[in-house]
């Protein structure tokens, strides 16, 4: 017991001596030597307050206390204070425009402004008829904004029923040029010029979103949930709104102009024999979009006191 109390005095000593010889390299009156390890201390560093737990243990199994017994000396008031070689005011910056990056809605890094809220988005949602063919993002970028939507909008049941053609360039323009052909024998001749001029509106654009309906997944739920059975025709309807909402409101964050339009079903089976779409999918709408060559028309608000109702709120 003697020589196990002496030889872990000799290691505390040991250590005494190496926290004085710590001091004297790398602690020069609390300050910074001039070249030495980018992590440095305060004036009352880690090396002095080894010395004095050093020391205090050394004394204190001397005088027949054992290790645990053994009381190590506080680094005072305070820890003391660490400061690597990058500070907390460099990284402050960025923590707070990766916050405020955090709150903005955000659809592609590339072009959207990025102060912009959701709110904001949705509020400044409008219907663009005048478009052109300016895009402010990429088609790739385009893409990657579908391919979210499409992953992460909510469906009934997690169906997933939602398909979506997107069409550009000249895959938009042959697209109109489709509902022209299907229309136009059914359009009385004396209204013929203003519909065709309102279909080369839409061909002016840049693209075209087709949102179709699979049914397939829609009749296993209701085969798998007969109970509500009569409900999934109608849930099928919200999740494929709530993909077209998505995409107006995205993409006219990013600059374009974008109208719903409803040109089906007389045109279904012409696009998807063309594109090879399975006859069973169901169009619901198409979203046309582009950049903007004109404004929105004025739009007229119901009061919120007839169309929201809370209750059990608190002041």
């Amino acid at each position: 017991m003697l020589a196990n109390t002496r030889a872990l005095a000799i290691g505390l000593i040991t250590g005494l001596l190496l926290a004085i010889f710590l001091q004297h390299i790398f602690v020069q009156d609390g300050t910074q030597p001039a070249s030495g390890p980018a992590l440095w201390l305060g004036s009352d560093n880690m090396a002095t307050a080894a010395l004095r737990n050093s020391l205090q243990m050394a004394q204190q199994v001397l005088r027949g206390a054992g290790y645990k017994s053994a009381r190590f000396a506080p680094f005072g008031p305070h820890p003391p204070p660490i400061a690597s070689s990058i500070s907390s005011t460099a990284l402050r910056p960025a923590l707070s425009s990766t916050s405020a990056a955090s709150k903005a809605f955000s659809t592609s890094s590339a072009n959207m402004a990025s102060s912009k809220s959701f709110l904001d988005a949705v509020k400044d949602r409008r219907t663009f008829y005048q478009l052109n063919k300016e895009a402010p993002i990429s088609d790739k970028q385009i893409t990657d904004i579908v391919n979210t939507a499409v992953l992460n909008v909510p469906s009934s049941f997690n169906s997933q029923s939602t398909r979506v053609v997107v069409l550009l360039n000249k895959e938009h323009e042959t697209f109109w040029g489709f509902v022209g052909d299907t229309l136009k024998p059914m359009v009385p001749e004396e209204q013929w010029g203003n519909t065709e001029k309102k279909l080369s509106g839409f061909s002016a654009a840049y693209g075209s979103i087709l949102f179709f309906e699979d049914p397939e997944p829609v009749e296993n739920l209701r085969k798998a949930f007969p109970l509500y059975a009569h409900h999934f025709g109608d849930w099928s309807e919200h999740t494929s709104a709530m993909h077209q909402f998505t995409l107006w409101v995205a993409l006219e964050a990013e600059g374009f102009g974008a109208n719903l339009q409803h040109y089906n079903p007389i045109v279904d089976q012409k696009v998807q024999q063309h594109y090879n779409i399975p006859l069973e999918w169901k169009l619901r709408a198409q979203l046309v979009f582009g950049g903007r060559a004109g404004e929105p028309g004025e739009k007229k608000f119901e009061p919120l006191e007839k169309r929201v109702f809370v209750h059990g709120a608190k002041e």
